[in-house]
């Protein structure tokens, strides 16, 4: 039996998909309507130096993730990307799209001059944590995060 990721194809995203990314992002625990994520979408659309949206599709155009990666430039560490999001459908999940999903955002930041990725993950996702392993990213440092509405 085929893996579905033998099935899936990786596309940059669309406007029209804002509804599904919408749906996603709720499953990945940050609902939002999907007008906002409409704007949000044509905003990273239009002005592509911020990052790149990718969707996996399958044959029959059923968009069953998505990964959201920006290039990260500081001064601390030589340019790199960073996954910012990375969401595969439940009862999608454990085929493989995932993994074509984040090679996909690996290949968009080696485009981009970057020479390492990172990605953060909430210390409560562990099959995040086993999947990014699995995928060769290590385990390197634990912090706390801040926020700070402006």
């Amino acid at each position: 039996m085929a893996r579905t990721a033998d099935k899936v194809a990786i596309r940059r995203a669309r406007l029209t998909d804002a509804t599904v990314v919408s749906e996603l992002s709720g499953q990945l625990g940050y609902p939002t309507s999907s007008e906002e994520m409409a704007a949000r979408l044509a905003h990273l659309i239009r002005h592509p130096r911020f990052g790149s949206v990718l969707i996996a599709e399958t044959s029959d155009r059923q968009v069953i993730g998505w990964v959201h990666v920006s290039v990260t430039p500081l001064l601390e560490v030589p340019l790199r990307a960073e996954v910012n999001g990375l969401i595969v459908a439940d009862g999608q999940r454990n085929g493989g799209a995932g993994a074509k999903l984040l090679q996909a955002a690996e290949d968009w930041a080696k485009s981009k001059g970057c020479d390492s990725m990172s990605v953060r993950s909430n210390v409560v996702r562990d099959r995040a944590h086993a999947f990014y392993l699995r995928n060769g990213y290590e385990h390197f440092k634990t912090q706390k995060a801040f926020r700070k509405a402006l």
